[in-house]
């Protein structure tokens, strides 16, 4: 009786090593096909690229899927709740002439509390990121290659996104003084699409201040968003 029940017990044990090997080796190959897979389909291209695996790939990550569901997620909130909201916003506050600037001041205002609107739900989507993140526990042969692959997926496009608000804060801010200021002296100042006439040279002087103001600002959000496209684009 003793000697079946040993037997008995070393089968038992012989299995349980078989299992214990083979689900290492599934884990092993696990870890290969997400490492490859962040290298090749992220890393190794240039600009932004967040591909979404099939469910076959899915399936080969193992645990490791979850992982990659931060990122995925990330961006999914990205593009829902900040990108194309931010194109609606610069829309709403894009004016060609001093005459439309003149009539359109409410969207102007509108643009500003959208693009805070903006800034908050970055903020937002980001937080909840990078806490996912720090929360993972990963081998010394994932982190390295996922870590990477969330600065260019997650960190690097969050940071040129929230670099575009100043810049556009700024333009903004800068049109509302100078609605403010031809406002304040709309008697001595004549307005015709983007030509203005007075015959104040002190009015004259503070004009061309607020104009030069604008552009410079006008500029930076063109930098800003240069930047941000490069960001995408990888050059």
């Amino acid at each position: 009786m003793t000697l079946t029940l040993t037997r008995q017990f070393l089968v038992v044990g012989l299995l349980a090593a078989f299992g214990l090997a083979a689900c290492g080796d599934d884990e092993a190959s696990q870890r290969k096909a997400f490492t490859e897979f962040l290298q090749t389909r992220i890393l190794d291209k240039p600009g932004l690229h967040v591909p979404k695996p099939n469910d076959e790939q899915m399936k080969a990550f193992g645990a490791y899927a979850k992982d990659y569901g931060i990122i995925l997620s990330f961006n999914e909130g990205m593009d829902k709740n900040v990108t194309s909201q931010m194109e609606q916003v610069f829309k709403k506050g894009m004016v060609r002439s001093v005459a439309e600037l003149m009539t359109r001041r409410a969207d102007i205002t509108t643009a500003m509390e959208g693009m805070r609107a903006l800034r908050a739900a970055i903020d937002a989507e980001l937080a909840k990121a990078d806490a996912a993140h720090a929360a993972l526990k990963q081998p010394d042969d994932v982190k390295p290659v996922y870590d990477k692959a969330y600065e260019r997926t997650v960190t690097a496009p969050a940071s040129s996104f929230k670099d575009v608000f100043p810049a556009v804060d700024g333009a903004f801010q800068a049109a509302q003084n100078f609605v403010s200021f031809l406002d304040q002296h709309h008697d001595g100042i004549k307005i015709e699409g983007n030509s203005i006439q007075t015959n104040d040279p002190k009015l004259n002087g503070e004009i061309n201040r607020l104009i030069n103001a604008l552009n410079q600002n006008s500029q930076a959000v063109l930098e800003a968003q240069r930047k941000l496209q490069a960001t995408i684009r990888g050059s």
